[in-house]
């Protein structure tokens, strides 16, 4: 038995970002639920910048997904009309599925 759980955990961590396979209509699924379309949306500004924004915002940043992640999972605050708030947090607390929206976000 712990040789398979030792196996399991080093084929996990063996997974890199560029094994993951992005799972677009998970990530925007997960996104609505989560009332993230309330405030963003894809190209178009609304109370949040654009998908598109943040994505052009972070490219080429090696720490981009670690950023996006601890701030979709943390209910940080963020001005609204000068006045702060907290920021929605995604409703799943599975790495996965944090991970496929987070690439997602940075895919646009």
């Amino acid at each position: 038995m712990r040789t398979l759980l030792t196996i399991a955990s080093l084929g996990l961590l063996g997974m890199t970002s560029s094994t993951f396979a992005l799972d677009e209509a998970a990530a925007e699924s997960l996104a609505r639920k989560s009332g993230c379309f309330k405030c963003h949306a894809i190209d178009k500004k609304k109370d949040g910048p654009p998908y598109k924004e943040i994505a052009g915002k972070w490219k080429g940043k090696g720490d981009a997904e670690q950023k996006l992640t601890t701030h979709v999972t943390t209910s940080p605050k963020v001005k609204i009309d000068g006045k702060e708030e907290d920021h929605e947090q995604l409703k799943s607390k599975d790495p996965g599925d944090v991970k496929n929206v987070v690439q997602w976000i940075l895919s646009r």
